[in-house]
């Protein structure tokens, strides 16, 4: 698969709109998490996607494979999320929740619903409160499980700004869901 991948990005490169498909085939999945995540709202993850997808076209070929294509298009989505959500904050739009609802087999009591409502709201909250680094680097190390290095890249930090960003958001996540314990 990485084979595949880096001739895809050759081809792609060279202008092949068909290889840049099977690029966002791969990706798109990821990319939609990332920024479901960041934007806490599934159209504007949609347009994130797409927004995302369309510039790393225009710049494919401007990419040198010093990173994984994976950081590459990461970086893309995080600022494209960045930029949405500073729109939105220009804007004042209330947010949806962050987290997804679950579909259980059992049907939840009444009183773990209210619960798991209220947890969400407070996890939203939270996460809002978190400057844009400390989301992105939470988001990508604690839902999408990438590496310090990764996000370092994606992010533009050293490793070690990097693992006190997501210490940071941790720290502020805790104490803003301490109540619910």
């Amino acid at each position: 698969m990485e084979q595949s991948e880096a001739a895809a990005i050759e081809q792609a490169r060279a202008g092949d709109p068909e290889a840049f498909r099977v690029l966002v085939e791969q990706h798109s999945r990821t990319v939609f998490r990332l920024a479901y995540r960041m934007t806490a709202n599934e159209q504007d993850a949609e347009d994130t996607v797409q927004e995302t997808f369309l510039r790393a076209y225009r710049q494919i070929r401007q990419f040198d494979a010093r990173s994984k294509f994976s950081t590459w298009i990461c970086r893309i989505a995080v600022n494209c999320s960045l930029d949405l959500l500073r729109a939105r904050q220009r804007r004042r739009e209330s947010e949806d929740p962050i987290i997804p609802d679950s579909a259980a087999g059992d049907q939840p009591s009444p009183e773990r619903l209210a619960f798991s409502r209220q947890v969400q709201r407070k996890v939203t909250a939270a996460l809002a409160e978190l400057s844009p680094a400390e989301r992105a680097a939470f988001v990508l190390r604690h839902f999408e499980g990438v590496s310090v290095g990764e996000i370092a890249g994606v992010l533009g930090h050293s490793n070690g700004a990097t693992r006190h960003s997501v210490f940071r958001a941790v720290q502020k996540l805790r104490r803003a869901l301490e109540p619910l314990r």
